[in-house]
């Protein structure tokens, strides 16, 4: 029988005792409650091919490629491997790929019209030290948000592109992909199955607040990356082989530790999922 238990009070449920390829839809109703419940799910100890993973990735809505060509998959565009190809031709450390997901804290897919609704992996190989991946609650931020930024943030919406404000930080993208007109979203959001409001906020990805002039942006901004992954709002993910996690984009941030011993093994399969079919299709490359 499935097992599910809390990993801290604010973020995160561990799910245990299931075979997530032999799923009915009752057996799947629980985990997709918990997973709306914790942020976070962490399924444990699964073996399972490509097909099985796209599979169970699409029970919680629609896979769709993630823009960055360059690591997806050469036979499946809508899955992401990462952790491979780190080392350049003359041998040194690909900076880009070992720490992909650790320059700070992050939502993904804030670019797009519409975010992406989760993000899933599964664990294909792990290092014997480092490696984590820390998760924290945009509920709980926007909770404990000073009053005063919660009126001043209150019907705005920021700006958001995959590069930010920062040169270069799309370097994963091909040259054709980049420089897209910003995203605008709330930046107080009302979770669409919840109803419960979470800050919405990637420091990485925001290149304003709309109604503010430059300088309050950069205040704001600034004041806003301090507070938004409050102590109590953290669960910190050390991986194991076969773990499957997703997170609800929508109310979590995220990111990678980027220290785990650069000639040891961090592979993942990622999809990305949308809770709408965005007509997105494309071929592998």
């Amino acid at each position: 029988m499935t097992t599910i238990r809390r990993l801290s009070e604010f973020t995160g449920v561990e799910i245990t005792d299931v075979d997530v390829r032999g799923l009915d839809d009752a057996g799947f109703r629980p985990i997709y409650e918990a997973w709306l419940e914790g942020g976070v799910a962490v399924v444990r100890d699964q073996e399972l091919e490509i097909a099985d993973f796209l599979h169970y990735s699409r029970r919680f809505g629609h896979v769709v490629p993630h823009p960055s060509k360059s690591t997806r998959h050469p036979e499946h565009a809508d899955l992401t491997v990462l952790g491979i190809d780190k080392f350049n031709a003359d041998g040194t450390l690909n900076e880009a790929i070992y720490k992909r997901g650790a320059a700070g804290w992050h939502t993904d897919g804030a670019y797009d019209e519409e975010p992406f609704k989760a993000t899933q992996l599964y664990a294909l190989a792990v290092p014997s030290r480092g490696g984590d991946t820390h998760f924290a609650s945009m509920y709980r931020a926007y909770e404990v948000l000073p009053a005063r930024l919660k009126s001043l943030l209150a019907g705005r919406r920021g700006a958001f592109t995959y590069g930010g404000r920062s040169k270069g930080s799309d370097a994963l993208l091909d040259p054709a992909d980049r420089d897209h007109a910003p995203a605008l979203h709330p930046l107080l959001r009302t979770h669409e199955e919840s109803g419960r409001t979470s800050l919405y906020f990637d420091p990485g990805k925001i290149n304003f607040i709309e109604g503010l002039s430059p300088a309050e942006n950069t205040a704001v901004i600034e004041e806003l990356t301090a507070l938004m992954v409050p102590d109590e709002a953290r669960y910190d993910h050390a991986w194991r082989k076969g773990d499957i996690v997703i997170w609800d984009n929508r109310c979590m941030v995220h990111r990678a530790a980027g220290d785990y011993p650069p000639a040891e093994d961090r592979i993942h399969w990622r999809t990305s999922i949308k809770s709408h079919d965005t007509g997105t299709r494309v071929a592998a490359e």
